[in-house]
């Protein structure tokens, strides 16, 4: 079972199949708070689809909901078309895998991974064969007589994922299963499992914080925010052409500049100080008037106000004071106050607290947004194409979904 399999059919024929696992308009709360908000997603076989967010969005809340260990308050779980939503955990074909390992103190590895197969009454002999299988897949060869007690968080989280998979799931659901390691074992645990995703041709749903970790790991990324979806793509859709002021902010543009902006013919000028302002094509979803822009820290160029180059045409200019600065390695982060804003900027060598710079932002590296105190959720989510326009930020859903 645990051989290669057709994985790579999964990308090209997804979008023409019914959807593998279907959240058909999800709404779910505690009492009277709700915590899920009309969540619909569609997820192909095969595919592994990150929720991100923060704590308290409804990410695990979600999880739960599909694993059956909590149940909603409106919608459906359909896997390959079927309604699942009232069916038990054990009924749904699915593995979960705990922040926390879940594992017990008096059972070994071999015991712990040949848990579930136990529970099925399979035979003795194919029982002792999948363990040794899944020992040696997972790295813990001639670890299986021990304990957790014995074992450190990275095998532990082995043995969890080993126990998981020893009842051939067809969906894999991890609930922040790295958060509990250390960097070095987080690095190299995740490569492990996406590898193992991939390997076993499983339909991955995994749970996270850490927006890296998504990136790195997941075909697509779903980002919720207060129980609702506020975009879902691959990682470089939401990285590069975030649908929000909000999911641009979350992925790492967290910059915030309030700008004017006015037509001057087929281009959009957003007013920066007297050195240079930004240009842009013409976008209907900007109109002249206050216009939200934010970029990475990185994206900017950072100069001493005296010797600062002549803006080059289109750049966004602000000039400033160093608040603050610090090296967290490869770089110096800086920290600039510009009128009532600050700013994050990178740069390869330090500016000295106090001192007078300039900040320089090409047009392309902002990330525009029409003014509004409240982000919007994204509109659909199915497997269905979406096209971006060219100009990060500006962002425009044309079909019926993002994949």
């Amino acid at each position: 079972m645990f051989g290669c399999t057709g994985v790579q059919n999964r990308r090209s024929s997804s979008a023409a199949l019914t959807p593998h696992i279907t959240l058909d308009h999800l709404h779910a709360g505690y009492g009277a708070t709700p915590v899920l908000n009309d969540i619909h997603l569609e997820i192909a076989q095969g595919e592994f689809v990150a929720l991100l967010g923060a704590s308290g969005c409804g990410k695990t809340t979600l999880l739960r909901t599909i694993a059956g260990f909590a149940a909603p308050d409106a919608g459906a779980v359909l896997v390959n078309g079927q309604d699942i939503t009232h069916y038990p955990p054990e009924k749904r074909g699915m593995a979960l895998v705990f922040q926390s390992y879940a594992l017990w103190p008096h059972m070994t590895v071999a015991q712990h991974i040949a848990y579930g197969l136990k529970l099925r009454r399979m035979p003795r002999s194919e029982i002792a064969r999948r363990v040794t299988q899944l020992e040696n897949m997972l790295g813990l060869s001639g670890l299986g007589s021990r304990k957790p007690a014995q074992l450190s968080g990275g095998q532990r989280q082995r043995v969890a994922l080993g126990r998981a998979l020893a009842i051939q799931p067809d969906i894999l659901l991890l609930d922040e299963p790295l958060s509990n390691l250390d960097t070095r074992i987080r690095l190299q645990l995740r490569d492990e499992i996406r590898a193992l995703q991939q390997r076993l041709g499983l339909t991955a749903i995994h749970v996270t914080h850490d927006r890296e970790e998504a990136m790195v790991m997941a075909d697509r990324i779903v980002i919720l925010h207060q129980g609702r979806v506020m975009q879902a793509g691959s990682p470089q859709q939401v990285y590069l052409h975030p649908a929000s002021a909000f999911v641009a902010a979350f992925m790492g543009a967290e910059n915030q500049l309030m700008l004017e902006a006015y037509y001057d013919g087929d281009r959009l000028t957003l007013r920066g100080d007297e050195q240079g302002a930004a240009l842009v094509p013409r976008h209907a979803a900007l109109q002249p008037g206050t216009v939200e822009a934010r970029f990475r820290a990185e994206a900017a160029q950072l100069y001493d106000a005296t010797q600062a180059p002549p803006a080059a045409p289109g750049m966004l200019v602000r000039q400033g004071t160093v608040l603050a600065q610090r090296y967290p390695g490869g770089h110096w982060q800086h920290t600039v106050v510009s009128g009532i804003w600050r700013m994050q900027v990178h740069a390869s060598a330090p500016y000295d607290v106090g001192q007078r710079v300039e900040v320089q932002i090409p047009a392309e590296a902002l990330f525009l947004f029409p003014a509004s105190d409240t982000p919007a959720p994204f509109a659909s989510t199915s497997l269905a194409c979406a096209s971006h326009d060219s100009l990060p930020g500006l962002t425009t859903q044309s079909c019926t979904g993002d994949h």
